[in-house]
């Protein structure tokens, strides 16, 4: 009565062909599961496209990771967790972006907004704060990702080491590695664009 249910795979056994060689077995879970994850990174994102290149980028990091995959974890448990860590580092980085771009808004807002006593106070203190985000923004924006994903995890978002070489799926020692470095190649380049703006003024 129940042949044609017997004769469906579990997810372990399909993990197992895969891991043993067979990129057919994967093509099935594939198929099980794209429409799941697709939604998921749909609703984390909220932008079609987006969850299309980042149902890809799952499947491709699941693929290159099925060999350290444990047959006794559930396999969508684990191919959900690699999903969210990819979208959340999307939607952070797509939430700076909207963030830092508000900056240069700032100032054709401010002359709408009212002005309470302590900005009345010190407004040079006001603006000085808006410009150095508007360089902050550009030094981000030239960034390498890597750099800039770990320094916005870290720095921005106050995420711990752990969490973020999660996210970024690399050791803890290259997440510390590539913050430092990037606080280093902005730190440089704030300083660049002080310089120049000063020799501008």
């Amino acid at each position: 009565m129940n042949h044609a249910a017997d004769d469906i795979p579990s997810d372990g056994e399909l993990v197992r062909r895969a891991q043993a060689g067979e990129s057919a077995a994967f093509d099935v879970l594939m198929m099980r599961y794209q429409d799941r994850v697709y939604n998921t990174c749909y609703r984390m994102c909220n932008n079609r496209e987006d969850a299309a290149d980042l149902t890809q980028s799952t499947f491709l990091r699941a693929y290159e990771a099925l060999g350290r995959f444990r047959t006794e974890a559930r396999f969508f448990t684990w191919l959900y967790r690699i999903a969210v860590n990819l979208a959340l580092t999307h939607r952070r980085r797509a939430r700076l972006r909207r963030t830092l771009s508000l900056v240069g808004s700032d100032e054709q807002r401010a002359g709408h907004e009212p002005v309470d006593a302590h900005q009345s106070a010190a407004p040079s203190n006001r603006l000085q704060a808006q410009e150095q985000q508007r360089l902050l923004a550009e030094a981000l924006a030239q960034l390498d990702e890597e750099y800039r994903a770990a320094v916005v995890l870290r720095d921005i978002e106050g995420l711990d080491y752990a969490a973020i070489a999660e996210i970024l799926d690399v050791p803890v020692g290259t997440v510390k590695s590539r913050i430092f470095r990037g606080r280093m190649m902005l730190r440089e380049m704030l300083e660049t664009a002080e310089e120049h703006e000063r020799d501008a003024g």
